[in-house]
């Protein structure tokens, strides 16, 4: 089956409004479980969850249960908070076991082992099922028993496979190479075509096993035991204890303004100081006053990007083991715009060694509900089905954040026992009014995919922000984005004359796929006035009621 030609459409939509609730996100069906618990009286936590927890089975090949999970949100009441439920490395996967344990593998000498992308070692404890039932416990209305029903309905009963889903599968045919693996995920060895009806049983049974449970059988019961046999089984250290001494956190979002409207973003480990100070150092050197088509506007937009890239992927790391420097501030911005001038620089080292974080693979959900509440959701195993292991029976597809630790031990985000990996997840909240008393307007927003994900921020606010667009149109916009071999990549949608200039400011210009730009999705809550907003190169939809 051919990828999906995502160059030949246009969205073509106008924002969705909703009166009760909006629902943005990546897949049809998950929106649909999330406007369902809304209308059945939950709340927009309740339908973040609900969805979440369907996009786990009807776009598989993005999220699970082996994953981890972060909310930003504003809650009806006021508070702006966020979850992170992100699980460390085992308490033994030490850089000299880990070294020893793939040099025996590949057959290499210890010192010249490299972090593996996929396999056992790549492995970190899963947060999503205690970071969904904290969630519920916390903000919720629901239980979580209720909120998974619409996920256990069709890994049980089926689903259609849709379009874009249905390419990322095939990366599965190759990945997988267990028997759990492939009969979980596969059908007769192939993964499923575009409009397929498919059931995932195993996955089913465990979700049910939670809804009846809780999500300790995750992290304490047989299913604990499954993983960490899995991993061990693959020559990795994640044991039983591991999983049952993890607990989500609840943590202040950082935050910067941006041309009047404050920007709210997760602190380390994840990569939310990036988007920030990009931001900042945009705002420093007006980039956002040029046309919105113009070369100069991508030119230092994307300047101040790879400067924040340079700082963010030298110091974020789990903050339990490393300060980093004031980021986020405009003093910080102020000398880091000094260095941009009218041609681009060629000079910034980008990305954390062998991370192979540059084109992951997420899903971010938003929802808005007329209490006041927004959220925005995000779940991943970090690339499309994770380490390749699926745990026994269970169907659960374990992720390969651990894949981002470097083995250098002089690097803030080496490989250390209990220390959580340089995350890029990043969940994001905009409050358009934060000088103004009298006016209630906030967004949660974001744009899924590895090092896309800040850059993705940084236009979507430029676009809603400098240029006063609707929400679908700040989504449709042609996208640009800085790659780690110093490339600036566009979409082909971008004016002609636009590359060749770029090209002229001494930019490295590239042509790429509109898939590998991102994948945006945003709620607004405007003064009671709910709208919503879906990504034009994905398969879902907003939708509200």
């Amino acid at each position: 089956m051919s990828e999906p030609d995502l160059d030949r459409f246009a969205s073509r939509r106008s924002t969705v409004y909703g009166q009760r609730g909006v629902v943005a996100t990546s897949q049809p069906l998950a929106s649909q479980a999330g406007i369902s618990v809304l209308e059945d009286g939950g709340n927009a936590f309740d339908a973040a969850v609900a969805t979440a927890a369907a996009l786990n089975v009807v776009e598989p090949t993005s999220t699970g249960l082996g994953g981890d999970v972060f909310a930003l949100y504003r809650t009806a009441d006021g508070e702006v908070g966020a979850m992170r439920s992100c699980g460390p490395a085992p308490a033994d996967a030490t850089i000299e076991n880990v070294r020893e344990a793939v040099a025996e593998g590949e057959d290499v000498d210890p010192a010249d082992a490299e972090m593996p992308a996929t396999g056992a070692h790549a492995v970190t404890v899963p947060g999503t099922a205690r970071g969904w039932e904290t969630t519920v416990e916390t903000f919720g209305e629901k239980s979580l028993a209720e909120l998974l029903r619409p996920a256990i309905r069709y890994a049980t009963e089926g689903y259609p496979v849709s379009e874009v889903v249905a390419a990322q599968w095939q990366h599965g045919e190759e990945l997988f190479e267990s028997s759990h693996a492939r009969e979980a995920f596969l059908f007769d060895g192939e993964a499923p075509a575009t409009g397929r009806t498919v059931t995932l049983p195993k996955l089913g049974a465990t979700m049910e096993r939670i809804a009846a449970e809780g999500a300790d059988v995750v992290y304490e019961g047989d299913v604990a035991e499954a993983i960490a046999e899995e991993v061990q089984a693959g020559g990795g250290f994640m044991t039983t204890e591991d999983l049952a001494d993890f607990e989500p956190e609840f943590l202040d979002p950082v935050s910067t303004t941006y041309n009047g409207v404050e920007v709210f973003e997760l602190p380390p480990n994840n990569q939310g100081l990036i988007a920030l100070e990009a931001l900042n150092v945009a705002e420093a050197l007006g980039a956002g006053e040029h046309d919105v088509d113009s070369p100069e506007r991508v030119h230092y937009f994307s300047e101040a990007l790879k400067l924040a890239f340079r700082d963010g992927h030298r110091y974020i790391t789990d903050p339990e083991f490393e300060d980093h420097p004031p980021l986020a501030s405009k003093e910080w911005a102020k000398r880091r715009a000094s260095e941009v001038g009218e041609r681009a620089n060629r000079d910034v080292s980008f990305g954390v060694p062998d991370a192979n974080a540059e084109d992951a693979d997420t899903v971010l959900l938003c929802v808005a509900d007329d209490e006041g509440n927004v959220v925005s959701y995000i779940n991943s195993r970090f690339a499309g089905f994770g380490s390749g292991l699926v745990a026994g029976d269970t169907g659960i597809a374990l992720q390969n954040r651990g894949a981002s630790f470097s083995l250098d031990p002089d690097h803030p985000n080496s490989l250390e026992p209990g220390k959580r990996p340089f995350h890029t997840l990043i969940p994001a909240l905009a409050d358009f009014a934060p000088d103004d008393d009298a006016t209630d307007d906030w967004a949660a927003f974001g744009v899924m995919g590895g090092y896309m994900q800040p850059q993705g921020h940084l236009q979507v606010v430029s676009n809603l922000v400098d240029y006063d667009l609707p929400l679908q149109a700040a989504l449709d916009r042609p996208r640009w984005r800085y790659r780690e071999d110093d490339t600036l990549a566009l979409e082909p949608h971008f004016d002609s004359h636009v590359a060749a200039k770029l090209a002229r400011k001494g930019h490295d210009v590239a042509t790429l796929p509109a898939g590998l730009f991102g994948g945006a999705q945003i709620v607004r809550n405007e003064d009671g006035t709910l709208s919503a907003a879906t990504e034009p190169r994905k398969d879902g939809n907003a939708q509200g009621y």
